[in-house]
């Protein structure tokens, strides 16, 4: 029996909100179970997805300050420098803190997480910006019903938001603050716990996944909107696997990596290269040879990013596209110290800021997904019932 949204449905519905920053064109997407009785959606989306069943999906358009609050103001302060915890942090402007990093606001606590951005800092003062970072976006949103069930009965509960959920702890934060370069620069940025030769520390294979199947398959689905058959791609810091759709699969893939016994395993390579990116960031082909660069779960580990975004663009053709796709884990000695001291969707800023910096790139995008449930079959399931998030920041080679 096919069920159809109405008052008394439970709906797994994805969200995609679409939006554009002076620096590019960002989508966040968001798997989310709707009580069709509890829950608060905004009228349009209530009345259009009434009646919608698997499959089906809709989209509606949000002018600034429909769906996010407007941004205020009055949500906006300078306070004394002392009044900002440097013991947990130093202020840097564009950047993301909790909340509780900040002393003498009314309701506000050591323990709140709840982001709040720098908008300003100096020897005296910091800048704070309580607004939502969509706050003054227009919104394109897209509703996927992938299934609906009838509720067996409802006892109360706690009662969602839909712009609360779909936009909370996040989606925005991977924008600059009013088209201004975040500053990133803080000292030992680069640096790592394990400073060691990283030939050493790659010199065993690892022959495992580092997320869960469901945020492969995510991935696997990006790289098939950007690959078929008849390119010539580098899977960039390369491994066992690369994730390409079989569909997709190039004629020619070849692999840059640390590790050859993993590189000989993965079936989709043509060829691999044995390259210390660290240590040597030009990368050996010539100009003008991919049509693609794929890095997969590996960005957070380079040490000289800007270098290697450089050489990516010169080996890049015309109108060839680099794809940087990662998660929330890492290897903790060898990523960057920058990387574990940003919230998550600040890592596609960061990513966005090596492209930004180069000068090389054009159209950049932003991706992220989260909400999925991880399979069954995983190793952390059920202690960690969510799947792994996607993230993804993308641009198109200009010459």
């Amino acid at each position: 029996m096919l069920h159809r949204i109405d008052e008394n449905s439970l709906a797994d519905i994805e969200f995609r909100m679409k939006w554009k920053s002076a620096e590019g064109v960002h989508t966040d997407a968001s798997l989310i179970m709707v009580n069709c009785w509890r829950d608060m959606l905004p009228a349009s989306v209530y009345e259009q997805l009434t009646g919608a069943g698997p499959g089906e999906q809709k989209t509606f358009r949000f002018a600034p300050g429909e769906l996010i609050e407007k941004h205020n103001e009055k949500h906006q302060y300078r306070i004394r420098r002392d009044r900002f915890d440097e013991k947990r942090a130093v202020p840097a402007f564009g950047r993301f803190y909790p909340r509780g990093i900040l002393g003498g606001f009314y309701n506000v606590f050591p323990q709140n997480v709840a982001p709040v951005r720098c908008a300003g800092v100096d020897a005296r003062s910091v800048d704070v910006d309580f607004n939502h970072p969509l706050a003054g976006y227009e919104i394109e949103l897209t509703a996927a019903v992938h299934s609906v069930t009838d509720k067996p009965f409802d006892r109360g509960g706690q009662c969602k938001e839909l712009s609360e959920t779909v936009a909370s702890d996040g989606p925005g934060m991977q924008a600059r603050y009013k088209g201004i370069p975040t500053d990133f620069s803080a000292p030992g940025a680069f640096a790592r716990d394990d400073e060691t030769d990283d030939t050493r520390f790659y010199e065993k294979p690892r022959l495992v996944t580092h997320i869960d199947d469901r945020a492969i398959e995510t991935i696997s689905g990006l790289y098939g909107e950007f690959l078929s058959p008849e390119m010539r791609v580098l899977d960039l810091m390369s491994s066992w696997r690369s994730h390409v759709p079989e569909n997709a699969r190039p004629k020619e893939m070849i692999g840059l990596g640390m590790n050859a016994r993993e590189m000989e395993d993965n079936p989709q390579l043509t060829d691999f290269v044995i390259h210390d990116l660290n240590e040597k960031p030009q990368l050996p082909f010539a100009d003008n040879t991919f049509d693609r660069i794929i890095c997969t779960v590996s960005v957070e580990y380079m040490t000289r990013p800007l270098e290697i975004f450089i050489e990516s663009a010169r080996i890049l053709k015309p109108g060839g596209v680099l794809i940087h796709t990662f998660s929330n884990r890492w290897f903790p000695p060898k990523v960057i110290r920058l990387w574990t001291e940003l919230h998550e969707f600040e890592h596609m800023g960061l990513v966005m800021d090596y492209f930004l910096r180069t000068e090389k790139f054009t159209d950049l995008a932003t991706f992220s997904s989260r909400g999925w449930d991880r399979p069954e079959t995983d190793r952390y399931w059920p202690d960690m019932p969510q799947s792994d998030p996607v993230f993804a920041v993308w641009g198109t080679c200009r010459k």
